[in-house]
């Protein structure tokens, strides 16, 4: 079988250091993003210009739908929003098109205290419901079933220290004998084990949001999504929704079929 063509990308930005690997025919692009903490800026050109993707084998940008839990969605105040923050990735801006999206989060295991690992299931779940007053969210019963796979591992090193948590997303190709090929997404979240209750719940909730398309951070500690970590961390902020309200009229090429 003739091997497919690479396309290595490297983006160099403010925040993170991003690398792409596109395969043509089999279309995967995985990308990390590294969750330490960062002050956000207003995402600049990168430092490095990648060169373009090949258009001519992916769909045309386009905006599905707002789903119908976000159009229902009215803002309690006018605090504005950090949309501003917010990268789209290669493929455009990272959006959901199916729903309920699927989550798994690794169950309590007898490698570890019964008790530590069963509280931190319960907070994980406490997040996912959350978020679904936003999205619709579900719990998968295996990680081959999930759209969001949550696992109780410590991150990858970045930076010279330790993460607390990290989500990455990678690209690919589905392919049906009922409906045209389409390109999905699948996002894996990592919390590390060890976390203080208030931590595990405020890592799960920042993750999902990122897990959710809000690929950047807010600038207000008020927010769910704020860059650090902070004493008394905040729920799902009307900013954070208003964010991923935004997030979700945007065009995207994930989700409609490839040519």
């Amino acid at each position: 079988m003739k091997r497919p063509r690479v396309q290595k990308l490297t983006w160099v930005s403010t925040v993170c250091i991003v690398t792409v690997l596109f395969v043509l025919l089999g279309t995967h692009v995985a990308v990390p993003l590294s969750d330490a903490p960062s002050p956000p800026v207003p995402a600049p050109s990168p430092a490095i210009a990648p060169p373009p993707l090949p258009s001519e084998a992916l769909p045309p940008l386009r905006a599905h739908p707002l789903p119908p839990t976000l159009a229902r969605w009215h803002s309690p105040d006018a605090s504005g929003d950090y949309f501003d923050q917010i990268r789209p990735t290669p493929l455009g801006y990272l959006v959901w098109f199916e729903f309920p999206v699927k989550v798994y989060i690794e169950p309590a295991s007898s490698g570890v205290t019964p008790d530590r690992s069963q509280v931190w299931v319960q907070l994980v779940q406490q997040a996912v419901r959350e978020w679904s007053e936003y999205l619709p969210l579900t719990l998968a019963a295996t990680p081959a079933a999930a759209d969001i796979q949550i696992w109780r591992t410590t991150p990858s090193l970045g930076r010279g220290r330790a993460r607390s948590a990290e989500t990455r997303y990678e690209f690919f190709v589905r392919r049906s004998d009922h409906a045209p090929p389409k390109i999905v997404q699948r996002l894996t979240i990592t919390l590390r084990p060890g976390l203080a209750d208030v931590q595990i719940l405020a890592a799960a909730r920042h993750e999902l949001g990122h897990a959710l398309g809000i690929w950047g951070h807010s600038p207000l500690e008020t927010d769910a999504l704020y860059y650090s970590q902070v004493r008394t961390p905040p729920p799902v902020s009307s900013r954070d929704v208003r964010t991923l309200r935004r997030i979700y009229e945007q065009p995207t090429r994930l989700g409609w079929p490839v040519p």
